[in-house]
């Protein structure tokens, strides 16, 4: 595996961990982590070995969001470069929400601006009921542009319309009430309840596992009509594959199937 600047890899058997590794900034992201990143994540997706991926950070918080050096800098930047700036940080959490393998992020201390994002581009994400949360942008005089997609996914617009324009803070309960996070958990459980979903996901054929992201991306758009033809060839596909096979023969004859 590469060796990172700015975060760690850890790799135990089927399950991969990328840990944001700059923790005397709260993990706050720059250039390098961006790019960092999606390097991290498009190599997980394709790696054989790897079923599940969590994110977390090291130290006192997950991820404070951009570092603000850096955002300055970007501003100074021509418009071309700055918007291209942009765009390698808009691919950087597209490039989580789309990874093949289900990610769980690992959620405690601080996750504020981007921080908030990359909790809403995982698939799960596992919080602390103590932490901080905030679409905290507009304090800066900016808004949470390249994150805006990846959140108003998991809280809908009507929510956002508050936690945009406000820039509030909200703790981890606040952030499971509004669906930002699947669960938050007092900070003693965290590490069991990430290993909880951990199992869950193991527990599950790897193919249908990656199916059913891209179900989801397939489907939610459509109406009820226009669904059916879609969903009935997903199924019947899905229904003739060797994992799929070896499912029901497990389940029929009480074994556990061959991916456990």
């Amino acid at each position: 595996m590469p060796d990172y600047q700015t975060l760690e890899i850890a790799q135990d058997g089927p399950v991969r961990e990328i840990r944001l590794n700059r923790p005397d900034v709260r993990n706050a992201f720059n250039g390098v982590v961006v790019d960092e990143l999606h390097d991290a994540f498009a190599a997980a997706g394709v790696d054989d070995q790897t079923r599940v991926v969590v994110l977390r950070g090291n130290g006192k918080s997950f991820s404070a969001g951009a570092d603000l050096a850096w955002m300055k800098d970007q501003a100074s930047l021509p418009h071309a470069d700055n918007a291209a700036g942009a765009d390698r940080m808009a691919r950087m959490f597209l490039a989580i929400a789309r990874c093949p393998k289900p990610v769980v992020g690992r959620i405690h201390g601080h996750a504020l601006g981007g921080g908030s994002g990359l909790t809403a581009a995982v698939d799960t994400a596992i919080c602390t009921e103590d932490c901080l949360f905030g679409l905290t942008e507009v304090k800066l005089g900016i808004v949470p542009a390249v994150i805006s997609p990846f959140v108003l996914q998991k809280i809908g617009a009507g929510r956002a319309r508050t936690l945009f324009l406000t820039g509030e803070r909200f703790d981890g309960r606040e952030a499971q009430r509004i669906g930002l996070v699947h669960r938050a958990v007092p900070e003693a459980d965290l590490d069991a309840a990430v290993d909880r979903v951990v199992k869950e996901l193991l527990s599950a054929g790897p193919a249908a596992v990656a199916s059913a992201k891209e179900l989801i991306r397939a489907v939610a758009h459509l109406s009820l009509e226009d669904a059916i033809p879609v969903t009935s060839k997903w199924i019947a596909d899905l229904r003739a594959t060797d994992e799929a096979r070896e499912g029901f023969a497990a389940f029929l004859e009480k074994r556990k199937p061959n991916w456990i």
